[in-house]
């Protein structure tokens, strides 16, 4: 494991994709005990795309069309049933006084969820593991499996702390009433946008 990896998974884990937002929509509505759980689970989420970029399934979904598609199909309707359910003001992501819209299981499924349908996290991990691994390597699958977890415990470290300040900024923004509505829209926007973009992926 070199120094460059993990700069270059720090970098990645800190940008701003679904999962981010589903952390900080968590932290704001529900506080962070909530946020830990939507960490945890989309950081379950990433598994099966590191399981299947070490095992080589991950070639087969960027060369089966029909299986990248399906996949995909389904990853754009979850993320804009989210959208749907933030501006209907339900769900997981409710920003409001009450703290039990949601158990702790259903914020963690819903997260692992939101990973599991996104194809193009298993195309990231078949395009960025092998970077780092020698072709000559005697144990490269057991160096792959080092480095996926080394991702997926940075990605929650990542996940909690974002939910640790979405949790802080809650009470804030549970007295301005006005500036949840727009935070409410805010996610149900960027969700929306990352349903179009996947859908409108290759």
């Amino acid at each position: 494991m070199t120094l460059e990896f993990l700069v270059t998974s720090l970098v990645v884990v800190l940008l701003p994709g679904t999962g981010v937002i589903y952390t900080l929509a968590i932290g704001l509505g529900q506080g962070f005990k909530s946020s830990v759980a939507a960490a945890l689970g989309c950081t379950l989420g990433i598994v099966p795309a590191a399981l299947a970029s070490i095992f080589g399934l991950a070639a087969l979904l960027h060369t089966s069309a029909l299986a990248f598609q399906i996949v995909k199909f389904l990853g754009v309707l979850y993320l804009f049933y989210m959208a749907w359910g933030i501006l209907k003001d339900k769900g997981a992501m409710e920003v409001s006084e009450s703290r039990q819209t949601s158990s702790l299981a259903q914020v963690a499924i819903t997260g692992t969820l939101l990973n599991v349908l996104n194809p193009k996290l298993s195309l990231f991990f078949l395009a960025f593991l092998p970077q780092f691994i020698s072709p000559a390597s005697p144990n490269a699958t057991a160096e792959l499996f080092g480095l996926a977890a080394v991702f997926m415990l940075m990605t929650l470290a990542v996940f909690v702390c974002y939910g640790a300040f979405a949790a802080l900024a809650r009470d804030y923004v549970i007295r301005r009433p006005s500036v949840m509505r727009w935070i409410r829209r805010f996610f149900a926007g960027t969700f929306g946008f990352l349903g179009a973009r996947l859908a409108l992926s290759d």
